[in-house]
């Protein structure tokens, strides 16, 4: 490899102190231009809102407290399996305050089928502690509040404050949004902090909590990790990896 090139290869998989996550493999049919890209985040935006008029977060919560839980619970976890849990969890411990008391044995239990049970029990205690001895008991809506608390990272904190709170900080990037992203060619970067900065100028900001469900529902139901359905896809004709998977 020439020197430009290993310049060039350093340069499209910088990170931005996060491990790079399900990367999908950059292709040479990307836009690249902003106004290319620009052009394609609409039809995007567009059809995806016709495909998926119902797109939502799919956990399960009656307020912020219990979706924050829920999301911290979601780590390595599918929705599916954290809806299954939570109903004991919120019973037991309805607010902060409650949580904040747990003995963790108590709450490693209802949460064990979840994956990393012991450090998710400390973040979820430890969450609950600060939110009654910082915010009076309730979830704070903001970026640099949020992501003081144990458990939270920038993910976790535009999760609930898009939807909780309907306050677009940022989208939330998890492993489908970074796969649709660098497939369909509107990035190049290789985490999720890049793919965000990314993303954000290229979609109306009213539409970035809307677009991350959008991205999530198609990742789940037809752009597969393994074997994308691209022969009835309705980005096809925009997408950069478009024919590179299967139909159904």
């Amino acid at each position: 490899m020439s020197p430009v090139a290993k310049r060039a290869t350093r340069r499209t998989t910088k990170t931005h102190g996060e491990k790079p996550s399900q990367r999908a493999a950059l292709v040479s049919r990307s836009p690249t231009t902003k106004a290319a890209k620009l052009a394609v985040s609409a039809v995007v935006l567009e059809r995806l809102k016709a495909e998926y008029p119902d797109a939502h977060c799919e956990l399960d919560y009656r307020n912020p407290f219990e979706l924050l839980c829920a999301t911290i619970l979601s780590a390595q976890c599918t929705d599916v399996r954290v809806n299954m849990v939570t109903p004991a969890l919120f019973a037991r411990y309805p607010d902060a305050t409650a949580l904040r008391a747990a003995a963790p044995a108590d709450v490693e239990e209802i949460v064990r089928s979840t994956g990393f049970f012991r450090a998710k029990t400390k973040s979820l205690i430890g969450m609950a502690d600060r939110l009654v001895t910082h915010h009076h008991g309730e979830v704070p809506r903001t970026i640099a509040e949020l992501v003081r608390l144990p458990g939270v990272g920038r993910k976790t904190a535009n999760v609930i404050l898009g939807n909780a709170f309907h306050i677009n900080e940022g989208v939330v990037v998890d492993t489908h949004v970074q796969r649709l992203a660098r497939r369909i060619g509107l990035t190049r970067q290789a985490d999720a902090i890049g793919i965000e900065r990314a993303l954000m100028p290229l979609f109306p900001r009213d539409d970035w909590a809307l677009l991350s469900h959008l991205l999530i529902w198609h990742g789940r139901r037809a752009c597969l990790a393994r074997k994308p359905l691209c022969a009835t896809c309705v980005v096809r004709d925009v997408c950069a990896s478009a024919g590179d998977g299967e139909g159904p």
